[in-house]
């Protein structure tokens, strides 16, 4: 794995702006480039035979946008069910997304001196959807390479097939 980098080195390492995130009490960051908005999601339909870490697809401002639940990515259990859940809205490939997650921090700036590689003892899932881990004041942030957390599996792929209703040989 490699660390999060300076300026002009990657889509995902964008220089030192990152959302910060919580996700089943871990604090997480994505690069701030990728962000289009941050919104409290409203009914979430499931997606017949889509992964579980596809939550379903909710209406965002007349928009089809599929919803991922990034405890499920994470390997994490799901959240209280009395929570308020928040997702961050990412475009990729001309497919809006929204990552549920626990809860926004706001916008942090680090040097690049403050990013190291993702520990050797990183549990696998975490591993290969991060990029490397930052110190914010002491405490590790995950910083989350997008392009990876959007690879959704062959399953996901035929779910969003038929969300679109492109039903097709």
């Amino acid at each position: 794995m490699t660390s999060p980098r300076p300026a002009g080195h990657g889509p995902d390492h964008p220089g030192s702006g990152y959302l910060s995130v919580w996700i089943g009490g871990q604090l997480f960051g994505l690069p701030i480039p990728r962000v289009r908005d941050l919104f409290m999601p409203g009914a979430i339909t499931p997606v017949p035979m889509g992964p579980r870490d596809v939550a379903g697809v909710v209406n965002l401002r007349g928009r089809i946008v599929t919803a991922i639940s990034m405890r499920g990515r994470l390997g994490l259990p799901p959240p209280e069910a009395d929570r308020p859940a928040m997702a961050v809205e990412i475009e990729a490939g001309g497919e809006s997304y929204g990552l549920i997650i626990d809860a926004a921090g706001g916008i942090v700036s680090l040097d690049s001196s403050s990013g190291d590689d993702s520990p050797a003892n990183f549990d696998p899932r975490w591993a290969k959807l991060a990029c490397g881990v930052c110190w914010l004041e002491g405490q590790p942030m995950v910083v989350l390479d997008v392009d990876r957390v959007l690879a959704l599996e062959p399953e996901a792929r035929a779910a969003r097939v038929l969300k679109s209703g492109e039903m097709g040989a």
